[in-house]
């Protein structure tokens, strides 16, 4: 049986393995839940004679690419489920905290948008302890001990085709420009870009500052950015590449630009909860995320998958691309979250 969605916000699921399941106050959240099924009904903690009691993985992965991937699981491991959440990585974190306020962490999958978050679990012991034996397959630099990269985020810039093509990040904040930025506390690969320009010498905070003198406008998401240039309410922007080529496709008035030194390339980590360490049907959801035919249906949904050689959308010939220090990066991102919102609010 395919996916079927429902959206229930607040939604609550019937388990027995552990106290961390009691109803709490998640009421209080607006965002949407969506229940992704497979079963059709049947006692408590099993739907079907045999059924594996169902997961829940919070994500703030597209629609696109993570409803094939559970469709795809569910229909490879009769008798599994996989119960949705998906929000932004601001929501997203709102929903952990909430959580963790009344009773303990309720996903037992997060899929992430970029390491400094997922590393927070870490650090906060709700993820991390286990890998999947597949995930050498996927490239160093999108792996730790704790989790392993399942797609791959590529910040770019954009410019409306009535304006110059801007050459390298600095370009956009010479005044030239009338430029959108994305919120690093709302979207994920914001923050990982705003580390990445911290911690470039050549960039900096500098680069923010002089952003701002020059009148640049933060929206919520890099996707607000792609809609703004494509509208003409900017010149100039910084968003996801992936977003930016689909609109471009669409038929927008844009270019994309993969300035110098690097579009920065921010990875999509997916780790397993703490308290789901002897869920079978997590560490299968996991290892399948990573794997060869789930890596090709991230590619499939036009995402940039992590594992080579699987197809999906392909970076240009010589595009330069850079790859943030996310331990140096994590180690001042409170410093650096409060620097930018100093300049541009949060």
């Amino acid at each position: 049986m395919r996916a079927r969605t429902t959206s229930l916000p607040g939604a609550k699921r019937s388990r027995t393995r552990s106290p961390r399941f009691r109803a709490g106050g998640l009421g209080a959240l607006t965002i949407g839940v969506v229940l992704v099924l497979a079963g059709c009904g049947g006692a408590e903690g099993e739907d079907e004679v045999g059924a594996a009691e169902p997961i829940t993985l919070y994500t703030c992965s597209s629609d696109e690419t993570v409803q094939p991937i559970i469709a795809e699981f569910e229909e490879a491991n009769p008798g599994a489920r996989v119960e949705l959440f998906r929000a932004p990585t601001g929501e997203l974190n709102a929903r952990v905290a909430s959580d963790i306020r009344s009773g303990g962490l309720r996903a037992d999958v997060i899929w992430g948008c970029d390491p400094l978050t997922m590393q927070s679990f870490v650090d906060q012991d709700l993820v991390g302890g286990w890998v999947p034996d597949n995930a050498s397959g996927i490239p160093d630099n999108f792996r730790t001990d704790d989790y392993v990269g399942a797609h791959v985020l590529y910040m770019v810039a954009i410019h409306h085709t009535d304006a110059p093509a801007p050459e390298a990040w600095r370009d956009l904040a010479s005044g030239e420009y009338e430029v959108a930025i994305p919120d690093p506390a709302v979207a994920a690969s914001a923050l990982g870009t705003l580390g990445y320009f911290a911690q470039s010498p050549d960039l900096g905070m500098d680069l923010y500052e002089d952003l701002r003198s020059n009148g640049a406008v933060q929206v919520s998401t890099p996707d607000e950015v792609t809609i703004g240039v494509a509208q003409g309410v900017y010149d100039a922007g910084v968003t996801i590449a992936t977003s930016a080529y689909q609109a471009k496709e669409d038929g927008s008035p844009i270019d994309v630009v993969w300035p110098e030194p690097g579009a920065v390339a921010v990875y999509g980590p997916v780790a397993l909860a703490n308290e789901s360490s002897d869920s079978q049907t997590a560490k299968d959801f996991i290892s399948f995320v990573v794997g060869e035919e789930g890596q090709t249906t991230v590619a499939e949904s036009g995402s940039y998958p992590t594992m080579r050689d699987v197809g999906g959308p392909t970076v240009p010939d010589g595009a330069p691309v850079v790859f943030p220090d996310w331990a140096a990066i994590g180690q001042d991102q409170d410093t650096l979250l409060s620097e930018y919102q100093k300049l541009f609010g949060g």
